[in-house]
């Protein structure tokens, strides 16, 4: 079995430090695991007045995550907390009411910041957001990454042994839950 994970980077930016790690991410994660990112840059602010009738990137959104088997959060901090683009777009995708895209579906959370545990506030926050849509989070491993440039290459190759090997095992218990959650709670994709 193969399982689609649409990947959210919490941060707009093309350099963002989120998206490198992206790379290393899907580098080190077990083969039976294909991603593809879920663009939130495009998404007006939410407003109920949508409601009755999305806007068509607000549909891609809702779409993209149906696709997925699962869906994984990289994202940076905020002012303590997750970035605003990332909290639209979980707005949009649990809504209308009674229509919550994340419902049942297996989450993993993750980040880097230039400090050890810049994120930490952060993945907490999400989190709530996460717990309020019935998402399943994999709760451990936690993983604030501290974010060191010369360590990655273009490819998302890691020089660093020790961190390849915490994203290498995140990746692999994150596969694991995925497993888990969908053999009690298979997705109609």
């Amino acid at each position: 079995m193969v399982y689609q994970v649409g990947y959210f980077i919490g941060s707009l930016s093309s350099t963002s430090i989120n998206r490198t790690l992206s790379k290393a991410l899907i580098r080190y994660a077990p083969d039976d695991l294909e991603f593809t990112e879920i663009s939130i840059k495009d998404l007006p602010l939410y407003a109920p007045e949508y409601d009755k009738d999305y806007p068509p990137e607000g549909r891609a959104l809702k779409e993209a995550i149906a696709a997925s088997d699962a869906v994984l959060f990289i994202t940076p901090e905020y002012n303590r907390s997750i970035p605003g683009a990332l909290k639209n777009a979980l707005d949009w995708a649990s809504r209308p009411y009674g229509e919550n895209s994340f419902d049942h579906v297996p989450a993993g959370v993750i980040g880097a910041s230039p400090s050890g545990l810049g994120t930490a506030l952060a993945q907490q926050s999400l989190r709530g957001v996460l717990s309020y849509c019935n998402a399943r989070q994999m709760t451990s491993p936690e993983a604030y990454i501290a974010f060191d440039a010369d360590v990655y290459g273009e490819d998302g190759e890691v020089s660093d042994e020790s961190l390849r090997k915490v994203l290498t095992d995140y990746m692999q218990e994150f596969r694991d839950h995925v497993e888990r959650v969908l053999t009690v709670l298979p997705r109609d994709t």
